[in-house]
């Protein structure tokens, strides 16, 4: 009953096939010179319907921090959710990459809208030398709260970037969840939606360690390859985070993965707001579940066993927020236990 995080599970079988493969394939050039990492930008550009610039790294938090220095100057400010990932989870790896500023915006169910992100810039002083300047937007898909953009909603952000002479970043840890959930065409969500540089991430659902970043505006990927290599994401052995890649989406293994991991969330999702005392705290709508319930309780299944996180402090009425997260290889019975357990402990309190 481990649903501590899409990142506890293991590597997709189909990966690890691809991986050795590609050790028993031979030498390759080194740094991303191998047919590898050539054949997957070609891949990713059909995919996204749009000639893409592919760069390879191994984790997100990499990732995220140097595409937004891409975009961001030293003197600019990115805006984001107040509890985006990179606000809250990436130990200031923004600010170290890019000498940037994060300018959080709060929003319900872990979402920015054109309204908010105005109101926080009319508080800004725009071509004032003294202060931070607004240089970009960072959009999480999924969100920290587990919700989503519709495309549309993608598009009116890209919309209200592009007025305000903005980049519109994409962290998609978990955007192979959005597009199972959604239905639509990854160019939809992306670069057709005003989406400039785009963080795609495969480790939480079946890479060992393989993250890209993609730049939908190859002229922002310019000096890109630079900022990569002085971060120390230039992997001299690159073919074998392209091989991950490539093997993620062969036979759409990163769409079954989702879908796996998505329906899994919503049967826990069902079977706890039926528990008397449980409460979702967000709507369902990838691979997340947020659930209010009495601390108590929340202890009580912990000591039994089950791995899930606190989310946020707990309320005076005793009360708190915790997150349950199912990922491709989460069993189905571990589903069905948990949702058991909660009912027997919240009856028997």
């Amino acid at each position: 009953m481990n649903f501590a995080s899409d990142n506890v599970g293991g590597a997709h079988p189909a990966i690890l096939a691809a991986l050795a493969e590609a050790a028993a394939s031979g030498p390759a050039a080194a740094y991303g010179a191998d047919p590898y990492s050539a054949a997957l930008a070609a891949r990713l550009g059909a995919l996204f319907e749009h000639a893409v610039a592919v760069f390879p790294v191994a984790t997100g938090t990499a990732a995220n921090a140097l595409a937004l220095a891409a975009l961001t100057p030293p003197w600019g400010g990115v805006l984001c959710h107040a509890h985006a990932h990179i606000q809250d989870d990436e130990c200031g790896a923004v600010e170290a990459l890019s000498g940037a500023r994060l300018l959080p915006v709060p929003g319900a169910d872990g979402k920015l809208t054109p309204a908010l992100l105005a109101a926080r810039l009319a508080t800004m002083r725009r071509g004032d030398q003294h202060q931070v300047q607004p240089a970009a937007i960072s959009l999480s898909q999924a969100t920290e709260c587990g919700t989503l953009y519709r495309p549309a909603e993608v598009a009116a952000l890209g919309a209200f970037a592009r007025d305000q002479g903005l980049r519109l970043h994409m962290d998609g840890a978990r955007f192979a969840n959005a597009v199972a959930r959604l239905g639509c065409a990854p160019a939809a969500l992306t670069w057709q939606a005003g989406v400039d540089v785009l963080s795609l991430g495969a480790t939480k659902n079946g890479a060992l360690a393989a993250e890209a970043v993609l730049f939908f505006d190859r002229d922002l990927a310019r000096d890109f390859s630079y900022r990569r290599k002085r971060a120390g994401h230039l992997l001299s052995k690159m073919r074998f985070l392209s091989a991950q890649l490539l093997a993620y989406l062969d036979h759409d293994l990163w769409l079954v993965n989702a879908q796996r991991a998505n329906g899994l969330a919503d049967r826990l999702a069902a079977g706890l707001a039926a528990v008397p005392g449980l409460a979702l705290a967000h709507p369902v709508e990838a691979n997340e579940v947020f659930v209010e319930m009495p601390a108590a309780l929340a202890e009580r299944l912990l000591g039994a066993g089950a791995q899930f996180y606190p989310w946020g402090p707990t309320a005076a009425d005793g009360r708190g927020c915790y997150r349950l997260v199912t990922g491709f290889d989460t069993p189905e019975t571990a589903v069905r236990q948990f949702i058991a357990l909660a009912r027997g402990t919240a009856e028997s309190a």
